[in-house]
């Protein structure tokens, strides 16, 4: 039995069914991941959008380290510094309000949901809109917020206050409104519906029904935040600030942390025992994120993100005339999807089998989320990967110009695995890491 077998009995022994795992992953580092049979993968699911900046990125292990080494709990009966510093640095980035923090991007936007119906309560106002093909989490809150029936399936009656319209249909949204409506709540880009962008146009005029009618604008920004589109929110590439927006995923680069994100209107609704959470925000959670907001400015992560991101759209969109399976890419920066006409559980399972991770979503897209400091070489490795599985499966090949290309490089990423150290000699190598930054801060 090997080890990857061991591990999956005893999974599946003890621990209930909510997913359908075929790997068993014990180490990680930058963009590739080892399983428990040492083979390893080039990574790009990146935790679906949470290791924004690579996996155990010296920094953020040593900010870590270093905390719960300090304090790692006391609840949120006391101040703790990280979490006012935290507070103060993602305010700075957007709307300039204050910060509540929580666990995970269901509990953020079960959040913003609370705050919208307690400053609308008085006014009789608590219905929010949502958008079809949305996800916002799998508490019963965040699963009626939810925009797809299968999330709540079997979880019914759902929680009263939800209507969903269109994305990208103004008139949709508009159509709902009524006495009761107190927020919109949009994802920027819609990653579990298929990696489904919000159009400028829509997301402005999102805004300016917002004001016209006394509604607060919020955005999920879970999956799509901290640098996935290039900006530090997806929401800043169509010129709009929301009244508050929702983040976790990438904010802890794997240590769980979620967050409310207030602009000055919403900034004092919450006041003491309205709202709460034991482990938001705890000391080491907001070391994590302090960190890795510090390598996304440091390392120019948001120019590495849209310049990536552009490699990346470009070889995926050169599979459209090759296959004729392949209809469409959509997205922005690194996060992006490949659409087929077809499932694509087939193609994400071969690209798994040879060293590939990616995500099947809405059924006919391929979700690709690799970290935001992926490199040209690693994006050519997967690029290849992607094309040999496509003409795999579809018993398609390129144009024979195409084909020798592809073998001119097909070299390259070869050369890459087989440079590529042991999990244990990357630790060792990387382990220098902070000192190495402390040294030349002194």
């Amino acid at each position: 039995m090997s080890k990857t077998q061991e591990i999956a009995e005893r999974f599946d022994r003890y621990v209930m069914h909510t997913y359908a795992q075929q790997l068993a992953l014990v180490e990680g580092r930058g963009t590739r991941v080892w399983d428990a049979d040492g083979k390893v993968y080039l990574d790009f699911i990146a935790g679906i959008s949470v290791q924004n900046v690579g996996h155990c990125h010296p920094r953020v292990v040593a900010a870590v380290q270093e905390q719960v080494a300090r304090l790692m709990h006391v609840s949120n009966l006391y101040y703790t510094e990280n979490q006012a510093r935290l507070a103060e640095r993602l305010s700075g980035l957007a709307l300039g309000g204050k910060c509540f923090f929580c666990n995970s991007g269901a509990e953020a936007n079960e959040a913003l949901i609370k705050l919208a119906r307690l400053w609308g309560h008085d006014a009789g106002k608590y219905e929010v809109i949502c958008m079809r093909n949305s996800f916002h989490g799998r508490t019963l809150a965040t699963a009626a917020a939810t925009g797809q029936a299968k999330i709540q399936k079997g979880f019914e009656p759902m929680p009263e206050g939800f209507a969903h319209a269109d994305l990208n249909d103004l008139a949709s949204v508009e159509a709902l409104v009524n006495d009761k409506t107190v927020a919109v709540l949009v994802e920027a880009i819609q990653g579990e519906g298929g990696v489904i962008p919000a159009a400028d146009e829509f997301m402005q005029g999102l805004r300016k029904l917002c004001d016209d009618r006394g509604l607060l604008m919020l955005c999920d920004e879970v999956q799509c935040g901290l640098g996935r589109t290039g900006d530090w929110f997806a929401f800043q590439a169509s010129g709009v600030e929301p009244d508050a927006f929702s983040l976790a995923k990438s904010l802890g680069s794997g240590y769980p942390i979620g967050a409310a994100v207030s602009g000055p209107k919403l900034a004092d609704v919450f006041t003491p025992g309205r709202h709460a959470s034991t482990f938001g925000g705890t000391p080491p959670a907001c070391a994590a994120a302090l960190a890795t907001l510090d390598v996304i400015e440091e390392e120019g992560l948001l120019a590495k993100a849209r310049r990536a991101g552009d490699l990346l759209r470009e070889g995926l969109e050169g599979f459209i005339e090759l296959f004729p399976h392949v209809v469409s890419v959509r997205g922005r920066g690194l996060m992006l999807g490949l659409e087929l006409d077809q499932p694509v559980k087939e193609l994400v399972e071969r690209m798994r089998d040879v060293g590939l991770l990616t995500v099947a979503t809405a059924e006919t897209v391929v979700r690709m989320l690799p970290p935001l400091n992926v490199k040209d070489n690693e994006l050519e490795e997967a690029l290849d990967i992607i094309h040999d599985c496509l003409a795999e499966i579809h018993g398609e090949s390129a144009p024979a110009e195409a084909e020798a290309e592809a073998e001119a490089v097909e070299a390259a990423p070869e050369a890459d695995a087989a440079e590529e150290p042991a999990p244990e000699e990357a630790a060792a190598g990387e382990a220098a890491a902070p000192e190495q930054e402390e040294a030349k801060a002194e």
